[in-house]
């Protein structure tokens, strides 16, 4: 069982056991899973309406979302247990990022935000469907392929962070040329490809009887990639929309 996603690798359910009649249900995860999506749509609702009246205001929300969300996002991955309670909380916090974001930038392009959510919900929809039907099947290659190809996209946004504060920035790959559109899109494909990682993991979590907190976990799992694909989305978006 192995994936991209920090939160759902390898060890996530090892020495994970579940007591008679607690386990860890595909249905039980659908349904954290939408409870995280209301939370985090709350706040972005929020925000989003909050920009409207005083933009000013929304910008200290942007670094409690990132900082506060990184945070939770670390205490779930290392407190598996305390995941009902630390997931929805990371779901809240970066429904701050989300929402103030989506509304900066749907200031600039009307109707980026709406396309990008329905681009976002209809990859989902699609490679649930695919993987069900086994129309992506989740070989070691695979597995491998995309781990080694989001492990690079990582380190690449990581040097780009690092040497942005010493004046360098990736013009090129930033930029609304072939270059950058073409990078934007390889990575939308990579991003979407971690949902079908995280499926199988959760299947695999499912069929190991792991306890019923795991639901939470899983389902946090799962939002850690729904979001850095929405913003992938988004960014393509913005780029393909400025060449207009």
């Amino acid at each position: 069982m192995r994936t991209s996603n920090p939160a759902l690798n390898d060890k996530a359910f090892q020495g994970e056991h579940a007591a008679l009649g607690e386990a860890m249900t595909l249905q039980g995860t659908v349904n954290k899973t939408g409870v995280l999506l209301l939370c985090a749509v709350g706040t972005a609702a929020w925000t989003w309406n909050l920009f409207l009246h005083s933009p000013a205001s929304v910008l200290p929300l942007i670094w409690l979302g990132l900082i506060g969300g990184l945070i939770f996002a670390l205490v779930t991955v290392f407190k598996k247990t305390w995941a009902p309670v630390t997931a929805p909380i990371y779901a809240l916090l970066e429904g701050l990022v989300l929402g103030t974001v989506s509304a900066i930038l749907d200031t600039r392009y009307h109707g980026i935000a709406i396309q990008a959510v329905s681009l976002t919900f209809g990859t989902l929809v699609v490679l649930l469907l695919a993987y069900r039907s086994g129309l992506i099947p989740v070989t070691d290659k695979l597995r491998l392929g995309i781990v080694a190809a989001t492990g690079g996209i990582a380190l690449l946004y990581l040097l780009e962070m690092i040497l942005g504060f010493f004046g360098v920035h990736f013009t090129t790959i930033n930029g609304a040329g072939p270059i950058g559109i073409g990078f934007s899109v390889v990575v939308v494909i990579i991003a979407a490809l971690n949902l079908v990682l995280d499926f199988d993991f959760i299947e695999q979590g499912v069929k190991a009887g792991a306890p019923k907190y795991m639901e939470w976990y899983a389902a946090f799992g799962l939002m850690v990639t729904l979001i850095w694909l929405y913003f992938e989305i988004l960014r393509l978006l913005s780029k393909l929309r400025s060449r207009d």
